[in-house]
This record gives structure tokens, C-alpha cells and sequence, in this order.
């Protein structure tokens, strides 16, 4: 053992086995000291004078255990009172202030980022400035791994993608058990370089407020399963409005006097989590954008089908994982830039949302994230009265994002959730191919193969909204019902794509001109202002 000083000094050079020596007392913390709390200092001490050990496991600022251990120790070492309770004070200043150091260390320690090459910048800078790029990104997605889901892949990627953002957006997956919810996020989310996402299987709710407080900024946040986390949703759901959490915690001092110490955690954050039970999630839900897992038998096809050819050692392995990469350093060169949309007050979601205002607070940020995508294939501008540097949207970002929310503005304008509604338009398809009118519950529950308690969830769903209407029967032999407006849905699905088309034919009237080189590269032209929308009468 090396030498230590008489007094005063805590040898850290092994986190795991920290030493002090304090006259003839001997002190080491077996095991290390956590320090991700502050309001304890739970330790494991063994304590020694020549030859004679005491092993000891206690709280440091619980007086009443510190006096005990100070009479055991002079007991069964044979040292005075006086010097075994200075020592354990001594100690544990130091220990706080070791505690204090490592915190610290953390919270400045900067994130271990991949440098890229010259060669590997500009690839990704050429993929950015290519035209076409959504559709492209779509597509390369696919070839990444992820199979079907053309839509929910791409808003996933673009969502992931607001995390660089002041305002980023959130989402979550939806889909009966089994179905690819977890594997679809996971395999999006491996387009993110790790160092910009934190992964969650379970977290206690007080773990969150532990974090540095610049730890969490502009990180992307997988949780695996929404079922299995319920403790973390209230921190979840206030970082997402507030941006940033605070706990008040009392921690008390070597005297036993209390203190209070406030924990924050800032964000931005985008959160993005998979659940079975929409219903139980509503305050989450209507704070992100609600993916609906692709449940359809074609679906299943195509994923077999690959599990198939991977089996069969047909999935060229080592292009998917070149993708992957390729997709991370992309998101590694994106920077923070503000964005301006000059056609946002020709905007407008359909009447039929529920919760408008956030909605369509959602609606205009996600066609920001189109345009922040595009950074690389935009002019950047600067305001003449602040110097703020800003790239403005185009409508060519309004068509892609219409076309890609356009599903999820449908679920939010509807008044069933979402398996309620597969199942109405399943049952809906399987009548039309019967040619039948009404329907006992026991054929359905055959035909379709649905548990009975949850064809009875479904039908009640459905009775209250006045969309299937018991038309004769009794208790005892069963009752008939009858769809009361098979088409309700593909009419709320004409009123949403008129609305979007309606607002983007009024952005195409009054467009600024703005030129493009071939490879999607703007020529430098400056778009004239548009003028601003009369007030509606």
C-alpha cells in the first residue's frame, strides 16, 4: 500500500477503493461512492489501526449511525472517540467535495463524437443537396433494414431529426402486440449516431431528475415500452412542454443541518415511445404524433419474406450496415439553423382535429423539420434588424410534409382510436364481401377471429358513437346490428386531403420564384415577400 499523508487526503486514484488515513486510523470505501444522488452517502467502510479491521455499511449524514459506528470503532479498535469521529467528519468533506468534483466532470464532459473524414462530409453533403430527397431517404431507408412501413419510417427519420431543433417533435407507436412497434423505431433509430440518443428499457421516475443538467439536450429519447415505464410520464410529459424538469431534494450536512438542492434537467428532447394502450397515454398522445404500426396481412408477407432471405444469407449485410452510416453522418453535419415559413398564414388544419391548437402547432413545426432537412439546398438568409442567420420553406416542403401527415392528421381528426377504427373498416370490407346488411356478434367473433371481450370493447366504441345501431334481436338469441354510414370514413378522408390541397394551391398562388440547379442546389435568387393573408371576415 503507498504511502499517505497524515491528514486530509483521499486517494482516488481507484474509484472502486478509495483510501484516507487519518493519524492512526485507517479508512477505505469498499465498492466507490455513487454520485448520482446527493441527498445520501451510503458507504461501505473498512476501517483499520495496525493490524485489527472493522468492516462497516452505513449512511455518512445519518447522525445517529455516525455516532453509533464512532463508539463501535473505539470499542473494538481501541482508539478515542474524539479522533474516530473527527476522522469519519473529515471523510466525509472530503468524500462531498470528491462527490461535487465527479458530478462536475460529467456534466462538462463533452459527448464522444465520431470525427468525420473529408471524404465521408462530402458524401454526406452531396446526399443532402440531391433532389428528391425525401423520396430518396424513403427509399434508402428501406434498403437500410427497415422493411414496409414507407410513411411511419419516414416520419419517424424526420421526427428523430427535430431533436437538433429548438422545438422538436415527438412521437408514439401504436400496435397490438407483436406486430413490429419496438422494431420499427429501433431500426430507424439506428440512423442516429449514438451519441445523439439515449435508449430506455425501464427508468425510475427520480433516475430522470439525475441526469446532467445539459446531459439530456437535444437528445433523442427511445422508450421500449410506454406499458412498462408509467413512473417516467410525468417527467416525460413536462420535458416535453417546459423543456426542462426540477425536483427540490433535502440533503442534510456533516452537523445534520438540512439544505435544499435543486435538481434541473434541460432539454429540448424528442421522446419517442411504443404502446399497446392508446386510451391510457392521452395526455402523451396529444403531445405527439400517433403512428399506427402497418397490421396488415401484406405486411406480414413482407416481413417474413425477408426473415426468409436473411435466413437464406440473401440480405447483403455489410450494404445495410454502409447506409446506416451513412444516415448518421448526415445527421451528424445537419446544424442548428433557424427556419421561416412565409407561407404559414395561408396554413391551416382540418376542422375536423381534435385539440386544433396543438395540432396545428404540430402540423407547422414538422414542415419546419422538412425544410430544416433540405438546410443544404436552401439559401441562407440573415433579418436586417437582429443578423439572425434562417432558411425560409418552400412549397415544394408543404406538399412533401402534407403528404406525409396526412395519415396522422386523419387519426386525429377521428373519433375512434386507433384499433377500434381497423377493426370498424375490417368488418366494413368483410360485409361488403358478404353482401350482408347486419351482423350477429358470434359470426364476426368467427369470422374475423376476435376475442369475445374484445369484440365487445369495439362494439361499445362504435354504439356510442352513433356508428353501428342494434336493428332487431333480444338478449336471449342474440342482436343484429347494422352499419349506420359505411362511408363515414372515406369521407373524412376527402375532407382532410381537400383541406391540405386547398391550402396548397393557395401557397402556389402566391409563391415566391425561386430557381434550383439541377443537383437541388438553389441559385441564389432572393423570393420576393408575399403579402400577408386579408383577415377573415
Amino acid at each position: 500500500m503507498q504511502d499517505l499523508p497524515t491528514q486530509r487526503h483521499l486517494d482516488t486514484s481507484n474509484a472502486e477503493h478509495l483510501l484516507y488515513r487519518h493519524d492512526l486510523l485507517e479508512i477505505a470505501v469498499l465498492g466507490g461512492l455513487r454520485t448520482d444522488t446527493l441527498d445520501r452517502m451510503r458507504v461501505t467502510l473498512k476501517l483499520k489501526v495496525d493490524h485489527t479491521n472493522l468492516r462497516h455499511h452505513l449512511d455518512l449524514y445519518n447522525s445517529v449511525q455516525v455516532d453509533k459506528l464512532v463508539r463501535l470503532v473505539a470499542e473494538r479498535l481501541g482508539i478515542g472517540t474524539s479522533v474516530v469521529a473527527a476522522a469519519l467528519a473529515d471523510l466525509t468533506d472530503l468524500l462531498e467535495a470528491y462527490r461535487l468534483e465527479e458530478r462536475e466532470k460529467a456534466l462538462t464532459e463533452k459527448d464522444p463524437r465520431k470525427i468525420l473524414s473529408e471524404a465521408e462530409i462530402k458524401a454526406a453533403r452531396l446526399y443532402l443537396s440531391s433532389p428528391n430527397l425525401v423520396a430518396r431517404t424513403q427509399a434508402d431507408i428501406g434498403k437500410a433494414g427497415v422493411i414496409g412501413e414507407a410513411t411511419n419510417r419516414m416520419l419517424l427519420y424526420l421526427v428523430y431529426t427535430s431533436r437538433k431543433r429548438d422545438n422538436p417533435l415527438h412521437t408514439i407507436s401504436l400496435g397490438s402486440s407483436g406486430n413490429g412497434k419496438t422494431h420499427l423505431q429501433e431500426t430507424v433509430a439506428a440512423l442516429v449516431p449514438a451519441e445523439d440518443k439515449l435508449e430506455i428499457t425501464t427508468l425510475s421516475e427520480n433516475a430522470f431528475y439525475y441526469f446532467g443538467r445539459q446531459q439530456l439536450r437535444n437528445k433523442l429519447i427511445l422508450v421500449e415500452d410506454l406499458d412498462g415505464a408509467e413512473s417516467v410520464l410525468y417527467p416525460l410529459r413536462e420535458i416535453k412542454s417546459k423543456k426542462r424538469i426540477t425536483k427540490t431534494v433535502v440533503v442534510k450536512n456533516t452537523k445534520g443541518e438540512t439544505r435544499t438542492v435543486s435538481l434541473v434537467v434541460e432539454g429540448p428532447v424528442s421522446i419517442a415511445g411504443c404502446t399497446t394502450r392508446e386510451s391510457v397515454y392521452e395526455d402523451n398522445a396529444n403531445r405527439s404524433f400517433l403512428l399506427y404500426i402497418d397490421e396488415s396481412p401484406e405486411q406480414d408477407e413482407r416481413v417474413m419474406a425477408y426473415q426468409r432471405a436473411e435466413s437464406a444469407g440473401h440480405i447483403d449485410k455489410a450494404a445495410e450496415h454502409a447506409l446506416r452510416e451513412q444516415f448518421q453522418n448526415m445527421q451528424r453535419i445537419l446544424q442548428p439553423i433557424a427556419v421561416r415559413n412565409p407561407y404559414a398564414e395561408y396554413l391551416q388544419v382540418p376542422r375536423e382535429v381534435f385539440k386544433p391548437r396543438r395540432t396545428n402547432a404540430h402540423y407547422l413545426a414538422f414542415i419546419e423539420v422538412v425544410t430544416f432537412y433540405h438546410q443544404y439546398q436552401r439559401e441562407k438568409r440573415y433579418d436586417p434588424a437582429t443578423g439572425e442567420e434562417y432558411i425560409e420553406t418552400t412549397v415544394e416542403d408543404i406538399a412533401e410534409a402534407n403528404e406525409l401527415v396526412k395519415e396522422v392528421l386523419l387519426r386525429k381528426s377521428d373519433a375512434l382510436n386507433g384499433a377500434t377504427r381497423d377493426y370498424f373498416e375490417t368488418l366494413k370490407a368483410w360485409l361488403k364481401e358478404e353482401e350482408k346488411a347486419t351482423f350477429l356478434n358470434r359470426e364476426i367473433r368467427l369470422a374475423l377471429r376476435i376475442k369475445g371481450t374484445t369484440l365487445r370493447r369495439y362494439h361499445h366504441h362504435l354504439l356510442d358513437a352513433g356508428l353501428v345501431r342494434v336493428k332487431s334481436g333480444k338478449k336471449s338469441t342474440g342482436y343484429h346490428y347494422e352499419v349506420t354510414s359505411p362511408g363515414e370514413y372515406e369521407t373524412l378522408k376527402e375532407s382532410i386531403t381537400t383541406v391540405l390541397d386547398d391550402v396548397l394551391a393557395r401557397c402556389k398562388d402566391g409563391a415566391p420564384r425561386v430557381s434550383h440547379s439541377p443537383n437541388g442546389s438553389p441559385k441564389g435568387k432572393k423570393a420576393s415577400k408575399i403579402p400577408p393573408r386579408a383577415p377573415s371576415q
